[in-house]
């Protein structure tokens, strides 16, 4: 027999399968879906590692790859990690400078679940031997016990090493 968690599943519709609504247009937030985050009141971090990221050089056309990587400290809401990867495939075909791409996924994500703390990381590989890392991190407003417990738990993180993180 089967045991199954509390967590709220009824507003997911991408989930299971598989297709990815008018990926045409492009990435945006209207790709991402969330669900409740049952531990609000607990600052945690989710770490969201996408290894095979493509996208396109908005001058020349040429593909640029790289990892991306976000951390982030959910609000209310958590991003289902499906729709995240999806999210991500829609840069395939999408024109962007890699600075652009780090700043519209950070965008992207405080539209679609408004994090408490959220960090993007755009490691690119190499291209005309250049090496590209692209950081853009954002807090949200918060009364100020909980942005202290919050900034300590982040702390924490970053000094932590982890050789499976980006």
């Amino acid at each position: 027999m089967t045991s199954r968690s509390q967590d709220e599943t009824g507003s997911l519709r991408i989930l299971g399968t598989g297709r990815l609504p008018c990926p045409e247009n492009g990435p945006g937030a209207y790709l991402l879906e969330s669900f409740p985050n049952r531990y609000p009141s607990r600052p945690y971090i989710i770490s969201i590692v996408f290894p095979e990221f493509t996208s396109l050089c908005p001058v020349t056309g040429q593909p640029d790859t790289g990892t991306i990587s976000v951390e982030y400290i959910p609000d209310r809401l958590c991003v289902e990690t499906k729709s995240f990867k999806l999210y991500m495939i829609a840069f395939r075909n999408h024109q962007s400078f890699m600075e652009t791409i780090a700043n519209t996924v950070l965008d992207d994500l405080r539209g679609a679940v408004a994090p408490c703390w959220c960090r993007i990381k755009g490691l690119f590989a190499p291209r005309g031997g250049t090496r590209l890392h692209v950081f853009a991190e954002d807090f949200k407003t918060l009364p100020p016990e909980r942005e202290a417990l919050l900034r300590e738990a982040i702390r924490a993180w970053k000094a932590e090493p982890d050789p499976h993180r980006a």
